[in-house]
């Protein structure tokens, strides 16, 4: 029994080194495959910086778009107002382009009344003092700077002169 011990006494030997040795060529393939993926996790973060890189410079370019837009639109209300003023003005239509509602359903409403009193005479004067009044918001508008306009008109929400 003793040389059955000592041959089964080798055979663990062998199968415990065997294990050790499959263990340290797994241990080593890991290691290996962990440095690949690193590099990997390293090539793609690299192109995630370059993409983000990318998208942050087409979206600063949508966004100046998007601003010199909208300043092309700001200066085609403001040319579009102060015409209509001088043009309209006795009937309001320049209020309301401007979203003042209340002060353009004032001026239309005068100018219904002026235009009915014509008859008496008086109507004429209201009617004259109506174009007045759109005829130098037209002007105060036009001179404006885009700016301006903008925070007066439209942010502010300055009604009237």
């Amino acid at each position: 029994m003793s040389d059955e011990n000592k041959n089964l006494s080798d055979d663990l030997d062998d199968m415990i080194g065997d294990a050790k040795e499959s263990a340290k060529k797994a241990g080593e393939k890991i290691s290996q495959k962990a440095s690949e993926l690193a590099d990997d996790a390293k090539e793609l973060g690299k192109e995630a910086k370059e993409k983000a890189s990318e998208f942050a410079g087409e979206a600063k370019e949508s966004a100046n778009d998007f601003a010199s837009g909208a300043k092309e639109v700001i200066d085609n209300k403001k040319v579009l107002t102060g015409i209509l003023a001088i043009l309209l003005g006795q009937l309001g239509v320049h209020k309301f382009i401007l979203g003042y509602n209340k002060e353009g359903g004032i001026l239309l409403g005068l100018w219904i009344v002026g235009a009915v009193l014509t008859c008496v005479g008086i109507g004429v004067l209201l009617l004259w003092a109506l174009g007045l009044i759109g005829l130098i918001e037209g002007i105060i508008y036009l001179t404006k700077s885009d700016e301006e306009f903008y925070n007066t008109y439209q942010v502010g929400k300055k009604p009237w002169f």
